[in-house]
């Protein structure tokens, strides 16, 4: 996508304030300083501590009442490196202009969400509406509303780190992905909530959720965390999406959007695999729809169909060329704008 002959001249000022607010420099590529945990206060080290408990102690309690009950989870808070933010940058290099461009264009829109608007049918208010005389309820003014202080959609984004994911390029079209959305997100002040997930590490620890970016706790370099996205193991998908299921149906936006990355079927062990795993995912989905949560799949793998059953063809994205996965990815988010 080419920038306009006028984009960069008149909307300078405004793309400044919002790369300084998202942690990026003027060049719009991120800034960081060198990694050193030591120099964290004993006071953030122990912030960090809470939030990871708390994140493990909200996940339990989610899955107390499922299939998944008895499944050892732990969910993590993975830290980064120098190395980390260094893979960022190189990542970004190619990503980031079509970020900008795509934003640019979707935020004449968030002015006008969180711009001022009336309330219709009030007793009494500053602009009378002549259409509803007709009803005879007396309801003939409209109200001015406050602003809201924020776009009405969070975005939720689960990425599958099954150890299928390391093939064919799965994985670096998924970190793609993944970065494009969460600098997307962070120009246009988006929530957002990053989770990966694999089953089975070891006998005490068969669930495992990676925290890697959390609306309750965003912190600028939560984009250095992404790079510790891995293929790792099996997958239990329903109860990945019911924890983030859960997390987005709380919150207050009115657009609750859950985007499931991914490049195969359910398993893991001993037996959630097959109908069994399905049915779970399915009734997982079902369950959050209707508490407000909207679903999204997008397969990347040669699982495609058995996918695209899961979730239903209204639900699902074919992902066919990788390379352009990331900013198709973008582009389905701000419709949801």
């Amino acid at each position: 996508m080419k920038k306009s002959a006028d984009s960069s001249s008149s909307r300078v000022s405004d793309d400044s304030i919002h790369m300084e607010r998202s942690g990026l420099g003027e060049d719009g590529t991120p800034k960081y300083h060198q990694a050193n945990p030591e120099s964290m206060s004993e006071e953030a080290k122990q912030k960090e501590r809470d939030f990871r408990k708390k994140l493990n102690r909200d996940a339990r309690e989610v899955i107390s009442d499922s299939i998944h009950k008895k499944v050892k989870l732990i969910v993590h808070r993975p830290d980064y490196d120098e190395e980390n933010q260094q893979e960022y940058v190189r990542f970004c290099q190619g990503l980031m202009p079509i970020v900008q461009e795509i934003a640019r264009k979707t935020l004449p829109y968030l002015e006008h969400d969180v711009s001022s608007d009336f309330a219709r049918n009030r007793y009494y208010g500053s602009k009378f509406q002549a259409d509803s005389v007709a009803y005879r309820d007396y309801k003939y003014f409209a109200k001015k509303r406050p602003p809201t202080e924020s776009p009405s959609l969070v975005v939720g984004l689960r990425v599958d780190e099954s150890a299928s994911m390391s093939a064919y390029g799965r994985l670096e079209a998924a970190k793609r992905a993944v970065i494009a959305v969460y600098e997307y997100c962070q120009l246009c002040h988006i929530p957002i909530l990053i989770y990966g997930d694999t089953a089975d590490v070891s006998r005490l620890e068969q669930m495992s959720i990676l925290a890697y970016a959390d609306f309750d706790k965003a912190d600028v370099n939560d984009r250095f965390r992404l790079m510790r996205i891995h293929a790792r193991s099996n997958n239990r998908d329903g109860m990945a999406l019911r924890i983030m299921a859960e997390r987005l149906a709380a919150s207050p936006q009115k657009t609750r959007l859950l985007i499931s990355i991914s490049d195969g079927q359910p398993k893991a062990m001993d037996d959630y695999t097959g109908s069994y795993a399905v049915t779970d995912m399915k009734q997982t989905i079902q369950e959050y729809e209707r508490k407000g949560v909207t679903f999204l799949a997008a397969a990347i793998g040669q699982d495609k169909d058995v996918i695209s059953e899961i979730y239903g063809n209204e639900r699902f994205l074919d992902i066919t060329n990788l390379h352009e996965f990331p900013v198709k990815l973008v582009r389905i988010i701000a419709r949801y704008l």
